[in-house]
């Protein structure tokens, strides 16, 4: 089998496939990874260790920090101690809370991404009463970055503004002076 048809295999069958964790499998966090296909992932309970991914996922399907995989437990691992089994994609978590096989300790806390784009569509909200020309709620979110809110005061403007009148009329004066 060629590796474009392994790809295409391997890629329908993560994104088709909904997939309910068996009595010795789990779901598991990634925290990091460590190199060499191995990641660092936290369990609901908050234990944390290493898993392997396995050959058929490697260079076809990647994972980072913050996605949610299912593992099969390894009798033999002293570090590494579970294997990749299956990538959880936003359906499959919703799949899985409808069913009620999701961890409750994943449940209680909304991730920093969630909460940043909350606060983007509240001050979108607030921001529709202002006039169309300032709206930039269709501009693009970096969520990479912490979200700052700048303010202007109106005392600053004030005396700009004043300081200005009096220059205009300070050069005025000079010119039909000469």
């Amino acid at each position: 089998m060629s590796q474009a048809t392994k790809r295409k295999h391997v890629v329908k069958e993560v994104l088709g496939d909904f997939v309910t964790p068996t009595e010795n499998q789990q779901i598991v966090k990634v925290t990091g990874s460590r190199g060499n296909n191995l990641h660092e992932t936290v369990t609901a309970q908050g234990e944390t260790f290493l898993v392997s991914m396995p050959t058929k996922f490697r260079k076809n399907i990647w994972i980072k920090r913050g996605d949610f995989v299912i593992v099969d437990p390894i009798e033999e691992g002293e570090k590494v101690k579970a294997e990749i089994s299956f990538i959880l994609y936003k359906d499959h978590i919703q799949y899985l809370q409808k069913q009620q096989l999701w961890p409750e300790g994943f449940m209680d806390k909304p991730s920093t991404q969630d909460q940043i784009s909350k606060q983007v569509e509240e001050e979108a909200n607030e921001d529709d009463e202002s006039d169309s020309e300032d709206d930039d709620s269709d501009l693009f979110v970096n969520t990479n970055r912490a979200h700052c809110q700048y303010s202007e005061s109106d005392d600053d403007d004030e005396d700009e503004e004043e300081g200005e009148g009096e220059d205009s009329e300070g050069e005025a004066e000079t010119q039909t002076g000469s």
